[in-house]
């Protein structure tokens, strides 16, 4: 069998996959605090015919070799954690992080996961929660019911004005969480990020200490997909796809050509 057939084949199957990877940001442009991602492509073992630096004679050596590759393999995904846009809201419970760093979330099984999605609301006992899933950001966060407004300065102070009461009284500390290795954290769904080996442990610390982002009350940060770079990667994509099948057609017909010949 042709061996430029599964040469080929691979170079499908690899650009199937950079496909997916595309049509994953495209769909996402829209979504609050998504960070796009990107296909990591490897070629595959090669066929070492002739080594280089062999022996063609006594006193010679061949200066390169003759060596097949076998194609090509994604073998990773890469998250790209640039910043994106700022959209103002005025909503006061609308927070973007200005800089480096995740919210903390608490999910129902009691581990925490990390978003940059600061579209939050409050639950029936007055936590700061995701609008989704309604899970509690944490350090936790409760608005009592008679604040007539709620204030949240860049270092994550929350405070509410009370009917009543002259000055705002404080009532949390919203604080952010750096990784060593954003790019390693696994991204689960609902603008969610876990903990991984190979993302570092998590670092608390204040907003806009310490290289930790800024929080910014009443916006959000927008997706950092570049829909123009998108759809110029997926014709670039549909080119490669191509050739592979175009490859794959020569070799079918050289076959075809060899089987009536011989």
């Amino acid at each position: 069998m042709n061996p430029a057939l599964w040469i080929s084949k691979t170079g499908l199957d690899a650009q199937t996959k950079d496909i997916a990877v595309i049509s994953n940001n495209l769909a996402n442009a829209s979504t609050v605090g998504f960070k796009k991602s990107r296909a990591v492509f490897e070629d595959l073992l090669y066929q070492n015919i002739n080594q280089p630096g062999g022996r063609t004679a006594d006193d010679s050596e061949a200066p390169s070799g003759l060596m097949l590759g076998a194609g090509t393999k994604v073998v990773a995904t890469q998250k790209i954690h640039t910043q994106g846009d700022m959209l103002t809201t005025d909503n006061a419970l609308d927070l973007m992080i200005q800089g480096e760093g995740f919210f903390e979330i608490l999910l129902a099984d009691g581990s925490s996961a990390y978003s940059r999605n600061g579209q939050f609301a409050l639950d029936s006992e007055g936590n700061m929660v995701t609008p989704g899933a309604g899970y509690i950001l944490q350090p936790q966060i409760t608005i009592p019911d008679n604040a007539l407004s709620v204030v949240v300065s860049q270092d994550g102070e929350v405070s509410v004005t009370v009917q009543g009461q002259a000055e705002p009284a404080v009532v949390g500390q919203i604080n952010t969480v750096n990784f060593v290795n954003p790019t390693g954290l696994q991204p689960i769904g609902q603008n969610l990020y876990t903990e991984t080996a190979v993302s570092g442990a998590p670092q608390q610390g204040v907003p806009g200490l310490e290289g930790f982002g800024m929080v910014l009350q009443g916006s959000l940060e927008t997706s950092n997909v570049n829909t123009t770079e998108e759809l110029v990667n997926l014709i670039e994509t549909q080119r490669v796809y191509e050739m592979n099948s175009k490859v794959i057609s020569a070799v079918d017909e050289m076959l075809s050509y060899i089987n009536q010949q011989l």
